[in-house]
């Protein structure tokens, strides 16, 4: 499901509670999505708001998100202007993806103050705009919006705030016509298109649900349990040919649904991965780039040195050339710019022969045994430059698998290890600027409590590996492919802790997307680092193989910690 104004309307009924209470934190971890921790009913509540064109949403959320050195301008200004304000109301605008956070506070001269934090929830166009409720006047915005993005407002510091265009639609929660009844009767148009048309707020999903129920027996009473469920909802997550979400169990998606106990719960454990990717992929940005020019021009490389390998299979041509014009020599004139001579090395069959019309018959064949010479001599130097190539090639494609399936946290690790191998300039740091702190592993915990560590890139995977783990603990990795090392916190674990250890090889790799993985297993204390080795490159033998096909529910409940 999307987050569309049926979910906007029990989010915002879920978070209620937070009315009343106080901000004492503002934080703006990534470019479009601000976290507001407010104190209420004695505890401390991280409300994310978020204008992520894909994740747009907002919920109170658990997951650690890393701040940024240096606060934005927005940050700043929310800062300024919401720091301990009070939160009076948390509305809904009719049944549209529009909430109204509406704040009390004073000034700098300590008159009362209203502010209107409007976060709009439109794929794309989703915006989170600070407002000043006297004079209706925008103060900031995450994202500025210019008349030549938007010709219907202007959303720019100091503009008057225009509401999005409302459409002309009826809300389901306050409509007591029963207009569905009148929609029922048209059969030309598919029923859930129809709902859509009419009501506000009805994503694809939620009408098609809608339209289900209603054809299944009595329509009053099918839909009058469809909004008294949403007042006490049943945050679900169901998976079959895709993973979706839902504030109520779907009869029209049907599968293996994992429920929750709030909407919030289930939206972390929703959007955990994919919005982390997405962060990932922006913050990442300026190291895939430089990586990838890496990549292309060692992958450019490779195919020169191997095109030069193949000219050595002609070495043999120039040195029988040469012998031949040498024996032949007082039947070659100077001047020529051919010659065809008995070829003694193919029982006397003609040979076509270039020469140089410049050079003495002479001089043409040590030309052909010079060339002959270098292609020999390029021979061991050309396989020893394609070994040293194709080494840094696979340890660049290494690392941009890691990229892909890193965490924010770990693009620092990642960046440091570029910088210490010279792929990336060092950026300078200042006198008191302490050392790059590497982060640490990520814990999963097997079925049985075992623990399990993740290394998410190659310094963290040479940390945990070669100083971490125990001797006697189990090593696991993707077999032939880049990806995490995986260290079972047990000498002699169960046969399902052991596969489990191999599905987060399989899934923190890059094969992540294929079927029957092959994983290595085995002791920590028969791996071993090669002097002057890449992080990351370890060698072992010994190992025994396990298959595995990555799932990424199964990843999800292993991150569980176990309940004691």
């Amino acid at each position: 499901m999307s987050f569309d104004g049926i979910f906007t309307h029990t989010m915002t009924a879920e978070l209620q509670f937070l009315v009343g209470g106080r901000v004492n934190k503002i934080t703006q971890p990534y470019a479009n999505e601000v976290i507001l921790g407010i104190r209420a009913n004695r505890k401390n509540w991280p409300l994310l708001l978020s204008a992520n064109p894909q994740y747009a949403r907002v919920q109170i959320t658990r997951i650690p998100f890393e701040n940024p050195k240096v606060p934005t301008n927005f940050t700043m200004t929310l800062r300024k202007y919401l720091a301990s304000a009070t939160l009076q109301s948390f509305t809904q605008v009719a049944n549209d993806r529009v909430l109204h956070l509406d704040f009390s506070t004073r000034d700098e001269l300590g008159d009362d103050l209203s502010l209107r934090l409007v976060v709009e929830i439109m794929a794309r166009h989703s915006n989170i705009t600070l407002v000043n409720l006297r004079t209706n006047k925008i103060i900031d915005l995450i994202r500025h919006v210019g008349p030549d993005q938007d010709r219907f407002r202007l959303l720019m510091p100091g503009a008057t705030y225009i509401a999005p265009p409302q459409q002309d639609k009826v809300d389901p929660f306050t409509d007591s016509s029963r207009g569905y009844r009148e929609l029922m009767k048209t059969s030309d148009v598919p029923l859930p298109q129809l709902l859509q048309r009419h009501y506000q707020g009805l994503a694809q999903d939620t009408a098609k649900e809608l339209a289900a129920r209603l054809t299944q027996g009595d329509a009053d009473a099918d839909w009058d349990a469809f909004f008294t469920d949403l007042k006490a909802p049943t945050p679900t997550i169901t998976t079959n040919t895709k993973v979706a979400f839902s504030p109520v169990p779907y009869q029209t998606n049907p599968g293996e649904t994992q429920q929750f106990a709030t909407l919030s719960e289930m939206l972390d454990a929703f959007y955990a991965q994919k919005a982390e990717h997405d962060r990932v992929k922006s913050q990442g940005e300026n190291l895939i780039r430089p990586l990838r020019t890496l990549i292309e021009r060692d992958a450019k490389k490779q195919r020169k040195l191997a095109q030069t390998l193949q000219d050595t299979e002609k070495a043999d041509d120039y040195r029988i050339r040469g012998e031949i014009l040498t024996t032949y020599l007082a039947q070659v004139e100077r001047g020529q710019s051919s010659v065809t001579l008995p070829n003694f090395y193919d029982d006397m069959k003609p040979l076509k022969i270039s020469l140089s019309n410049q050079l003495s018959p002479s001089k043409n064949a040590q030309k052909y045994f010079s060339r002959y010479q270098k292609l020999r001599n390029a021979v061991a130097y050309v396989n020893e430059q394609m070994a040293q190539n194709q080494a840094e090639l696979d340890y660049l494609n290494g690392v941009m698998a890691q990229i892909e399936i890193a965490s924010p946290k770990d693009l620092a690790d990642i960046r440091e290890e570029l910088q210490e191998g010279g792929y990336l300039k060092v950026q300078k740091r200042g006198k008191k600027a302490p050392k790059h702190k590497l982060a640490q592993p990520e814990q999963f915990w097997a079925s049985d409590g075992t623990r399990i560590w993740v290394g998410k890139n190659n310094l963290q995977n040479d940390q945990l590996t070669l100083h971490k783990a125990a001797k006697t603990d189990i090593w696991l990795h993707a077999k032939d492919v880049p990806g995490s090392h995986v260290i079972i916190d047990a000498a002699k674990p169960s046969d399902k802790t052991l596969m489990e250890a191999a599905m987060l090889a399989a899934y923190f790799s890059k094969s992540r997307a294929s079927a029957n993985v092959q994983v290595d297993w085995i002791e920590v204390k028969k791996i071993r680092k090669p002097n002057g080795a890449k992080p990351g490159f370890v060698v072992y033998e010994g190992q025994r193989t396990v298959a595995v096909t990555p799932d990424e529910a199964v990843v999800a409940k292993l991150r569980q910690a176990p309940t004691l």
